[in-house]
């Protein structure tokens, strides 16, 4: 990397609002992976605030804005996002369901972080532990003093556990049926209340001439995120162990309509393969791991991820162990899984773009452009490569991990 104070011909857009972040810095790579799959050649990046105020290819400068320039060969990546992580987290979480729980409530700044910087994860989703429904995840910055600076934003997705059995079913059936019956609730309320108005109107002794207005009960604190559920405003991310299990899915939602999307965790012969063409026509989230598989009581191989993708479901690649050496790994088994047949686009989009979309952090995380936190990665070459170095990593316009001066 050269630092210089390199010098502008033309004006630049002023940057939005923000908080302070760091000074005013101009990155000038020879290649920029954008995180939706594209690619920008030559590329600067004009950083003000710990936002990318704008960027593109061959731009003009200006005079004494200082300028990282870096080498030849080097690439520059958004921050990885690992949507689904219960490093740094200590409770054990229960086998009911509890949807209220916040994980965040677990949230404590401590070493264990230092492994997603170093690693190059900027944005994590840690979710509570437990079984059946238990609680909602929370999506971080590894990094902070407190946890209210780590949060960047709270209940991203409902967890649940769905598993061939009925009381897995119940979990989920029960949450929308009492939410119903909440609804009745209130609707009975309403009527009281109604009637006790017309009675005090039609009362020639009621001077009152205030008219009041009906405050609906509030609902159980375990009923309110299946109201958020169909409101839109909550996600679930359904985890499932095999094509069975998703079939039970189906039939517990039965006519419910909500933003669904699948945890599955790969195993050696797993057989959710059946089921591809179905979750694709659904076009949702699913998170994975960058594993080969094999066809059960066969030795023949599949890559579920490529097939998830090419079915049409946006796929989601987490590390195949949630430790230090799982994240070490990540990359290069993600390398892996294109040498055999991943489409290296659809890749890029999993580790970056997917999982911020996924957990409504599209608009500021996950890709580079425009308007967006100024979280990246500077690797020696191809990231996907197994002799590729991390050389830096960047949050919010901060280099936190490398050897690179600022």
């Amino acid at each position: 990397m050269i630092l210089s104070p390199l010098l502008l011909l033309g004006p630049i857009a002023a940057a939005p609002a923000a908080p302070v972040q760091g000074d005013l810095f101009v990155i000038k790579a020879p290649r920029v992976e954008l995180g939706d799959g594209e690619v920008m050649e030559h590329a600067v990046i004009l950083v003000e605030d710990g936002e990318i105020v704008t960027m593109g290819q061959d731009l003009p400068i200006e005079r004494g804005i200082p300028v990282i320039e870096l080498e030849e060969g080097q690439v520059v990546m958004p921050g990885l996002v690992n949507p689904y992580s219960r490093v740094g987290m200590t409770g054990g979480g229960y086998n009911d369901s509890r949807p209220q729980v916040m994980a965040s409530a677990e949230l404590y700044p401590s070493a264990a972080y230092e492994a997603f910087l170093e690693n190059g994860v900027t944005t994590v989703g840690q979710y509570p532990a437990g079984q059946g429904i238990p609680g909602q995840a929370v999506a971080i910055r590894p990094e902070g003093d407190t946890a209210g600076e780590m949060v960047v934003e709270d209940g991203v997705y409902l967890k649940i556990v769905m598993r061939n059995n009925s009381s897995a079913k119940r979990n989920l059936r029960d949450g929308f049926k009492k939410a119903d019956d909440h609804l009745k609730k209130v609707e009975k309320e309403r009527e009281k209340f109604d009637k006790a108005q017309a009675k005090a109107k039609s009362d020639k002794k009621s001077k009152s001439k205030s008219k009041a207005t009906f405050v609906p009960p509030p609902a159980d604190p375990r009923v309110q995120p299946f109201f958020d559920l169909r409101e839109g405003k909550l996600r679930a991310l359904v985890s499932i162990r095999n094509a069975a299990s998703y079939e039970h899915l189906v039939d517990a939602i039965g006519d419910e309509e909500f933003d669904w999307s699948l945890r599955i965790p790969l195993t050696r012969d797993i057989d959710v393969f059946h089921v591809a063409d179905k979750v694709g026509e659904r076009g949702c989230f699913v998170l994975m791991e960058p594993l080969i598989t094999l066809v059960p009581g066969t030795l023949r191989q599949r890559n579920l991820p490529a097939e998830f993708e090419r079915a049409g479901a946006n796929l989601v690649l987490l590390p195949r162990t949630d430790t230090k050496a799982g994240f070490e790994s990540f990359l290069e088994d993600v390398g892996v899984m294109i040498g055999a047949g991943l489409d290296r686009k659809a890749a890029v989009r999993a580790i970056t773009h997917n999982p911020a979309t996924f957990m409504g952090l599209g608009d500021r995380l996950g890709s580079l452009s425009e308007g967006k936190r100024a979280n990246l990665l500077i690797f020696s070459g191809d990231p996907f490569q197994p002799d590729t170095k991390l050389d830096a990593v960047m949050l919010d316009g901060k280099f936190v991990s490398g050897d690179m001066d600022q």
